[in-house]
């Protein structure tokens, strides 16, 4: 999903032909020697505007302040383009405190990481520029923004192609929608997030999938790309009702049970249901899958179906329709049915994909939703470091049910 690479507007050869000029450019050495001095001037500028905010004057105004610019002190830094100079402003009483390249601070190369991660929390390429204008009074072009998280692009498609594990207990597959532009048209997208739980009981987010149609091919496509990653069996896949998605499973991996999402098939029960009576009704759902095994089941889910039939007589449909994928859950103890049917596991890639879409409600492109998905997703991540509650109890259970196949 790379970019495309767009013809360079006139403008733009303007600037590349006064650089040339300017640096007297003839080899890629001398580019690289140009980066630094562009990049050395612009972090100048934005230090001289933090140490304005600092004293609250700009320079040569009158100010009541007993402090004062005391000149600059030159200091050696590294970056992405290599090693130069830079001449850090300071003040007379010695209490200013960059946050751009702090004291001591020898490496800037964090500098494109902190754009990065702006964008990670759903900032948009505008809100960023403004963001980085309204804090060192220097302006990034949004080009600019969109350029530094391009280079995103090959590690997004690595980590997507990187190798997984032979075997994952239950994977979870699930959609999050965002209206995305598309020829100056606005659409709904599925990000489709599928999230496994390796043999240690550690949760690991497989793959990222934008799409706009669910087929039976389509998730065959998603399925066979799995285990050409290195998957040879599922034990449990727990999803919504996607469409094509239970043919697409009994092909690409035969043995796999099938589990129609319990959260999910409540939730669009209750869509029928109105608030006065959605706490009862829940309380009745909640039975069902709370039975000690499948008949009780079976005989609770008709009970609850005549009892709400006259005020509600499509919302227990999709539970008789769908028996068959539901019912698996009945054959587990507590432990293993609380990871299947709770959100647990998800919430946390639930949130932060929430929070993308409160604070852009419009990503100009699927390229553009990949790579705010992509860095929301390594941020909610980083704190999977411990295996699932009961872990022990439930892989026991597990290897027990699908004996041979752990």
């Amino acid at each position: 999903m790379a970019k495309r690479k767009e013809k360079l507007s006139e403008g733009k050869r303007n600037i590349i032909a006064s650089l040339i000029d300017e640096y007297d450019i003839q080899s890629a050495e001398d580019i690289q020697e140009a980066l630094k001095d562009l990049l050395g001037g612009t972090i100048e500028s934005m230090l001289r505007a933090e140490l304005d905010t600092h004293l609250g004057y700009e320079p040569y105004e009158r100010s009541v302040s007993l402090n004062a610019r005391n000149g600059s002190k030159s200091k050696k830094v590294r970056s992405k383009y290599g090693q130069f100079e830079i001449d850090v402003p300071q003040d007379r009483d010695g209490s200013f405190e960059p946050q751009l390249v702090k004291k001591r601070q020898k490496d800037i190369s964090h500098i494109e990481e902190k754009i990065i991660s702006m964008y990670a929390k759903g900032l948009s390429t505008r809100q960023i520029s403004e963001q980085v204008d309204e804090i060192y009074g220097f302006e990034i072009s949004e080009g600019m923004v969109s350029d530094i998280t391009d280079r995103l692009l090959p590690d997004i498609q690595d980590w997507q192609q990187r190798p997984l594990s032979e075997v994952y207990p239950i994977v979870f597959i699930n959609a999050v929608h965002f209206s995305v532009r598309d020829n100056h048209v606005i659409k709904k997208l599925a990000a489709y997030v599928i999230l496994g739980i390796n043999e240690d009981g550690k949760k690991e987010v497989l793959s990222i999938q934008i799409g706009e149609n669910e087929s039976s091919k389509y998730w065959l496509g998603i399925l066979n790309e799995l285990k050409n990653r290195g998957v040879k069996d599922i034990l449990i896949l727990c999803a919504d009702g996607l469409s094509g998605i239970k043919e697409s499973i009994s092909v690409a991996f035969p043995n796999t049970e099938y589990q129609r999402c319990i959260v999910h098939q409540v939730r669009n029960t209750l869509k029928h249901v109105s608030d006065k009576d959605k706490k009862e009704f829940a309380k009745d759902l909640k039975a069902i899958y709370h039975a000690s095994n499948e008949e009780q089941g079976h005989s609770i889910m008709v009970e609850v179906s005549e009892k709400w039939q006259s005020h509600y007589p499509n919302a227990m449909k999709s539970w008789s329709a769908n028996w068959d994928v539901i019912c698996p859950i009945f054959k587990f103890s507590s432990d293993v049915r609380k990871v299947i049917y709770t959100t647990n596991a998800i919430e946390s890639l639930n949130s932060s994909y929430r929070r993308l879409n409160r604070q852009r409600s419009v990503f100009p492109s699927d390229v553009a939703l990949l790579k705010a998905l992509y860095l929301a997703t390594f941020e909610a991540t980083k704190k999977w470091t411990l295996p699932l509650r009961n872990w022990g109890k439930v892989y026991g259970e597990l290897s027990i049910m699908y004996e041979g196949r752990l």
